[in-house]
């Protein structure tokens, strides 16, 4: 319940979150409840996660590999391991 407040207190804020995996986003939390964070990942970087992606690398019927300004990225509150203000 923790990690559900510390993110609704951070929300439309730019964050660096770590997961238990050690994989590191950087973005913006747009929105939270009690399962989720909803991130909107800054441009330019790398983000890689384990979801399945039927685009493909170079493209496909759901678009191309990358971020538009309009993806979000959904992470388990379960395993957020620390959140940074940035």
């Amino acid at each position: 319940m923790e990690a559900y407040y510390n993110c609704l207190r951070l929300k439309n804020k730019k964050v660096r979150i770590m997961t238990m995996d050690r994989n590191h986003y950087t973005g913006t939390i747009v929105d939270v409840d009690h399962q989720y964070v909803y991130l909107r990942p800054d441009r330019g970087g790398n983000v890689y996660t384990s979801a399945f992606y039927p685009g493909g690398p170079y493209g496909g019927p759901y678009g191309g590999a990358g971020w538009s300004g309009n993806d979000i990225l959904t992470l388990s509150l379960f395993t957020l391991l620390a959140i940074a203000l940035i």
